[in-house]
C-alpha cells in the first residue's frame, strides 16, 4: 500500500492504542509499542515521540525507524528544528521536503537524513504543550489534512499517557525559574485602574479526562447533547442574574455574544464529528478546542483573540457539565481576594462571588478584552500582560495591586503593606475630594470656563457622566460595538446603540465618531490586505470612502437615532479636504433621503473632523469653511508628527507631547480655529493628564475630552490655575530647543500652587 492511498480509520486505531496503553509493561515499554502501531497505521517509516522537560527542552522518548540509541540522547530546545518549531507554536506542520525547510535541524545520531517528508503535531493537554508526535517517510509525501487531523487525535491519547506522570514526573516538566517564597515585583499593562490588597486565588479550573476512547459513539453523542443543553441553560440564567445586578451596558452585548458562541452550529458540529471518530465526549471537546487554539494561536488581532478566550471558557464549561460537576459559582474565601489567571472569558469572572473580589491579574488581556469590560462594570482593578504570574504565585499569597501604574507586588513586606494601605486611604480621601468637585464649575482662578467631557465607546461608560459631572461626551467611539460582535450590526442594532447613548446623556452633547477601524482595530467579518504600516494604512475614513455603503448605513442610523434631537458627527483620520467633501456628500444624501421619507431630522446637525494627520494643518482654512467643529486626536497626531510608532517599546518614551515643536503645532491649530469662530476639543490622552491639560489650556484650548478617571484630577488642576500666568509663561518656552518642557512646566505648577 502506498502512503498516498492511506485513509485513516480513527475508531479502529483508537481502540488499538487503548489496548496497548492498558496492557502490561512499564510506561516506557508501552510508549515504544505505541510508536510502532502509529507508524504502521500511518504507513510511515518513522514515528517518534518527543516529551517536554524543564528548561524548555524536548527529549526523544521513543521512536520506530530512527536509531534506537538516539532515544533519551537527542534533545532540542523549544523553537529549534522542525520539532521545536511545532512545540513553540503549538500547531501542526506537514512538509513534503522537510530538509529544505530553513528550520530543519540535523541530528546525526538519529539517522534521519534518509527521510524526506515529515508531519508533526503538538501533544496538548489543557492548552499546554507536553511534547511532539512526528511521522516521517523516505519519499516526498504530500500529507493530507485528514491525515493531520488523525495524528492530532492520536496525540490526544498520548497526552493522557504523558500526564499520568509514569513517563516523566510532572515536576520535571515545570520551569525552575524563580523562588516562590521570596517577595517579588511584577509589571503589566493597566486595564482598569485602582488599588487593592488581598490574597491570591488562582483561576485554574480543570477537568481531568479519564477516558479518551469511547465504547459506544451513540451513547457519547447523547451525553454530549444533554451536557450542551445544561450548559446553555446555565449561561442564560447567569446572564439574567447579571442584568438584575449591574446597570445595563456594553457588557450585556458581550455576554449575549458569548451566548451565541455556545449555540454555534459549527462548533457543536465539529465536536459531534469528533465523537463519531471514536472519542469520548470529553476528549472530543478537548480535541476541537486544541484544533481551534492551534489555528488561532498566532493571531494578534485583539477581537479574534477574544473569540479564542470565549471558546476556551465554553469548552471548560462544557467539560464540567459532562463531568457532572458544573460548579458554576466558585466560592471564595471571605477575605479580600485577588484573582489570578492566564486568561479568562467574560463569563468566567461572573462565576466568582463579587463581594469578595478586589482585583484581577492576567498573563494575557488588553483594555478592549471582554473580561476587562465586564471587570470595569464590576468596578475592580485589572492588570494584564503580567508575565509569568501564574507560575510565580501560590494561592493564599499576599498581593498588592497598583492598577493605576500596572504594578503587582507578591508577598510584600510589612513596610510595603503599611505604605500601600496608607496610599489607599489617601486615594479614598482624594476620590472623595474629586467627588465634592462634581457640581462645581471647571473654572480657573481668573474666571475662565473650561469644558470637561468624556471619551466613551460603550454604553456602560455613559454612567460616568453623572458621577463625574462631565459636560458631555466629546468622543463616542462607534467602532467598539462593531468589534465585539460576530457579524456586522444591522441598521436597527445601530439605531438602538446611538439612541441609547443619546438618551443616557440627557441634555448633554454627544459627539459620534464614525467608524475608525483598520490598523489594530480589525472587524472579524471584514477582509483586509496586510499593510506594512497598518496605523498609516487602509483604516478609518479611507475605508469609509472606499466602502460608502458602510458609511451611508452608519450615518442613516445616527440620523434616525437622533429623531429630531441635536446630532454631532465627526469623521476620523482625515488627510485632505477632498475626503471631507466626499463624507459630507454622503451625509447630505442621507439627510435628503430621510427627509423624503418623512422622518424627523436632527436639530441641529453639527459636522466635525479629527485632526490626526499633520497634512490637514496646511489646509485648515479650507477645512474650517466646511465644518462646524474640530477635534484633535493627540494620540495618532503625536505618532505621525514624530514618525514614531506608539506601539513600539523602543520608542514609547522617546518623544514627548510637551516638546516645543508639538506645542507650537497645537498652538497654530487653536489660533486658526479661534479666528474662524469654530470650537475645538482635544480628545487624546493629553487631555486627561493634569500637567498636559494645563499646557493645552495655556495654548488656548478650552474643551478637553478624557476618560472618566481624568475628570476629577483635571478639574482640580483647572480650579487651582491662574490661566493668564500659565499663558504668559508657556509662550516664552515655545521656541526653546528643549527635548521636552515637562520639567519646566511642573516647576511652574509647583511654584504657583497648581494642583497636579
Amino acid at each position: 500500500m502506498s502512503p498516498a492511498s492511506v485513509r485513516p480509520q480513527p475508531r479502529q486505531m483508537l481502540k488499538r492504542l487503548r489496548d496497548v496503553m492498558a496492557g502490561p509493561g512499564s510506561a516506557q515499554e508501552r510508549l515504544e509499542q505505541v510508536v510502532t502501531v502509529i507508524a504502521a497505521d500511518m504507513v510511515a517509516e518513522v514515528c517518534s515521540v518527543y516529551i517536554r522537560r524543564a528548561g524548555e527542552l524536548l527529549e526523544l522518548f521513543a521512536t520506530e525507524g530512527l536509531n534506537p540509541e538516539a532515544v533519551h540522547r537527542t534533545r532540542l530546545r523549544i523553537g529549534e528544528g522542525l520539532v521545536g518549531d511545532i512545540a513553540a507554536h503549538a500547531r501542526p506542520l506537514a512538509l513534503a521536503d522537510a530538509q529544505a525547510h530553513p528550520q530543519f535541524a540535523y541530528r546525526p545520531e538519529t539517522g534521519e537524513e534518509v527521510y524526506a517528508s515529515l508531519m508533526g503535531v503538538p501533544i496538548l493537554r489543557s492548552g499546554k504543550v507536553l511534547g511532539v508526535l512526528a511521522v516521517q517517510n523516505r519519499t516526498r509525501r504530500q500529507y493530507t489534512e485528514e491525515e493531520a487531523e488523525h495524528l492530532e487525535t492520536i496525540a490526544m491519547v498520548l497526552a493522557e499517557l504523558v500526564a499520568t506522570g509514569e513517563l516523566i514526573k510532572p515536576a520535571e516538566m515545570l520551569s525552575t525559574e524563580g523562588n516562590a517564597m521570596l517577595p517579588s515585583r511584577l509589571e503589566g499593562v493597566k486595564i482598569n485602574g485602582g488599588l487593592a490588597i488581598g490574597q491570591a486565588v488562582l483561576h485554574q479550573r480543570q477537568v481531568v479526562i479519564r477516558r479518551v476512547v469511547a465504547e459506544d459513539a451513540e451513547e457519547e453523542l447523547l451525553r454530549f447533547r444533554t451536557a450542551l443543553a445544561g450548559m446553555q441553560s446555565a449561561i442564560a440564567r447567569m446572564i439574567d442574574a447579571v442584568d438584575s445586578d449591574i446597570d445595563a451596558g456594553e457588557h450585556r452585548d458581550i455576554l449575549e455574544s458569548y451566548r451565541m458562541f455556545a449555540e454555534d452550529r459549527g462548533w457543536i458540529g465539529r465536536i459531534a464529528e469528533a465523537i463519531r471518530t471514536g472519542l469520548t465526549a470529553e476528549a472530543a471537546v478537548q480535541k476541537v478546542q486544541n484544533d481551534t487554539r492551534a489555528r488561532m494561536n498566532q493571531i494578534t488581532d485583539p477581537y479574534l483573540r477574544e473569540r479564542l478566550l470565549d471558546l476556551d471558557d465554553l469548552a471548560m464549561r462544557l467539560l464540567q457539565h459532562l463531568s457532572g460537576e458544573p460548579d458554576l459559582l466558585v466560592d471564595l474565601p471571605p477575605n479580600d481576594v485577588v484573582l489570578i489567571a492566564r486568561s479568562m472569558g467574560p463569563a468566567e469572572l461572573l462565576d466568582y462571588d463579587r463581594a469578595s473580589l478586589r482585583a484581577l491579574l492576567l498573563e494575557e488581556g488588553s483594555v478592549t478584552s471582554h473580561v476587562a469590560i465586564v471587570a470595569r462594570a464590576l468596578d475592580i482593578p485589572v492588570i494584564g500582560r503580567v508575565s509569568g504570574i501564574v507560575a510565580r504565585v501560590e494561592s493564599g499569597d499576599q498581593i498588592v495591586v497598583d492598577g493605576d501604574n500596572g504594578l503587582v507586588m507578591v508577598r510584600p513586606g510589612e513596610d510595603v503593606l503599611e505604605h500601600f494601605a496608607a496610599a489607599m486611604g489617601a486615594r479614598k480621601q482624594q476620590k472623595a475630594g474629586y467627588a465634592a468637585l462634581r457640581d462645581l464649575p471647571a473654572r480657573t482662578k481668573d474666571g475662565v470656563d473650561v469644558g470637561l467631557l468624556l471619551n466613551a465607546g460603550m454604553l456602560a461608560d455613559l454612567t460616568h457622566v453623572e458621577e463625574t459631572g462631565a459636560a458631555g461626551i466629546g468622543l463616542y467611539r462607534t467602532e467598539i460595538p462593531f468589534m465585539i460582535r460576530s457579524a456586522y450590526p444591522d441598521m436597527q442594532s445601530q439605531v438602538e446603540i446611538y439612541a441609547r447613548a443619546l438618551e443616557r446623556a440627557g441634555d448633554r452633547p454627544v459627539v459620534f465618531r464614525t467608524l475608525d477601524v483598520g490598523g489594530d482595530k480589525r472587524l472579524p467579518y471584514f477582509s483586509y490586505d496586510d499593510d506594512e504600516n497598518p496605523a498609516m494604512g487602509w483604516r478609518a475614513m479611507r475605508i469609509s470612502i472606499d466602502r460608502p455603503a458602510m458609511l451611508r448605513q452608519q450615518l442613516r442610523a445616527m440620523i434616525r437615532a437622533a429623531a429630531g434631537r441635536p446630532l454631532s458627527v465627526m469623521f476620523p483620520m482625515v488627510a485632505e479636504v477632498a475626503e471631507i467633501d466626499v463624507a459630507r456628500a454622503v451625509l447630505d444624501m442621507e439627510m435628503t433621503r430621510e427627509a423624503a421619507a418623512g422622518r424627523p431630522l436632527p436639530q441641529p446637525l453639527s459636522v466635525g473632523v479629527m485632526i490626526e494627520v499633520p497634512s490637514l494643518y496646511w489646509q485648515l482654512d479650507q477645512v474650517l469653511r466646511r465644518v462646524d467643529f474640530l477635534s484633535v486626536g493627540s494620540n495618532d497626531l503625536l505618532q505621525f508628527f514624530f514618525a514614531s510608532d506608539r506601539g513600539s517599546p523602543l520608542l514609547a518614551d522617546r518623544y514627548d507631547c510637551l516638546a516645543p515643536a508639538m506645542l507650537c503645532f497645537l498652538r497654530g491649530i487653536v489660533e486658526k480655529a479661534d479666528a474662524a469662530g469654530k470650537p475645538i476639543t482635544v480628545c487624546g490622552e493629553m487631555a486627561g493628564r493634569p500637567l498636559d491639560a494645563m499646557a493645552l489650556l495655556a495654548l488656548g484650548f478650552r474643551r478637553l475630552s478624557m476618560n472618566p478617571a481624568g475628570i476629577g484630577p483635571v478639574k482640580s488642576m483647572v480650579r487651582s490655575l491662574d490661566l493668564a500666568q500659565a499663558q504668559e509663561y508657556i509662550l516664552t518656552l515655545l521656541h526653546q530647543p528643549d527635548h521636552s518642557l515637562r520639567r519646566k512646566l511642573r516647576s511652574f505648577a509647583k511654584d504657583y500652587g497648581v494642583i497636579l
